[in-house]
């Protein structure tokens, strides 16, 4: 590890890395926002979905001061970040055969709708299915991933693909395999991780692409604000009686 306090130096990483999808992902952040926009305009709801520290990423844009309301957490039962004990047992869902399908057929998800998947490696049976589940089902499908895991990784599915093979756009995080951004003599293993911060910010950077986009054709997009503003409450009432059927955290 070069000069610079670790802090620095994490920093320094992140900030390249944001670059980075900045300048690389720029089309593909574009193509992503006029899918929702699209999705939007056309009456269907918005889904996102991650398992394990990726569920971190989904859970920013639900229910989100600034955000959509129209953005939904598609939950798996313990694989929603880390809670379950033990926390392994989340990893191991992620393998499991079938899950995804069970939870579709569960799930309010249409035909007509969006789903955002977010997964570092997308190597996993879980992403894998519940992008092919969805597609199947008549759902456009948004890739969150790194696509280096594809290169370098092989996949845990029977059908020995990715993630991003089953997707309508990808958004490369281009997280490197291992997600650690530092290395130090003294510390045996890489540490750091930074794929939360890159891909909170690419999902951020799609959905604000989405509000303007619909607010250039023309359609309010379907905001929430702060209920620590004066008015907030009063704004999201509004916002959430117009939209209720689309929006499914409220029940």
């Amino acid at each position: 590890m070069s000069d610079g306090t670790p802090a620095d130096l994490f920093f320094d990483a992140a900030i390249g890395l944001l670059r980075r999808v900045r300048e690389e992902e720029a089309g593909a952040i574009t193509a992503a926002g006029a899918l929702l926009a699209d999705t939007v305009a056309a009456g269907g709801r918005l889904f996102a979905f991650g398992a394990g520290h990726s569920s971190l990423a989904a859970q920013d844009v639900v229910y989100r001061a600034g955000g959509l309301a129209l953005m939904n957490l598609l939950a798996v039962p313990g694989v929603v970040g880390v809670d379950v004990t033990p926390a392994t047992l989340g990893s191991a869902l992620e393998r499991v055969d079938g899950l995804a399908g069970a939870v579709l057929d569960t799930a309010p998800i249409r035909s007509g709708d969006a789903l955002v998947i977010i997964s570092l490696s997308g190597r996993n049976a879980l992403p894998v299915e519940m992008a092919t589940g969805a597609r199947a089902r008549g759902v456009k499908v948004i890739g969150v991933t790194s696509v280096a895991y594809a290169a370098e990784t092989t996949s845990r599915h029977s059908s020995g693909t990715f993630l991003k093979d089953h997707c309508d756009v990808v958004l490369d995080s281009k997280i490197a395999v291992g997600d650690a951004e530092l290395t130090l003599d003294t510390i045996p293993a890489p540490f750091a991780p930074a794929s939360t911060v890159v891909t909170a910010a690419l999902m951020q950077a799609v959905l604000a692409t989405t509000a303007a986009t619909l607010a250039e054709r023309g359609i309010e997009p379907p905001l929430l604000r702060s209920g620590n503003v004066d008015g907030g409450h009063e704004w999201n009432r509004r916002v959430m009686t117009e939209y209720g059927d689309r929006i499914f955290y409220r029940h």
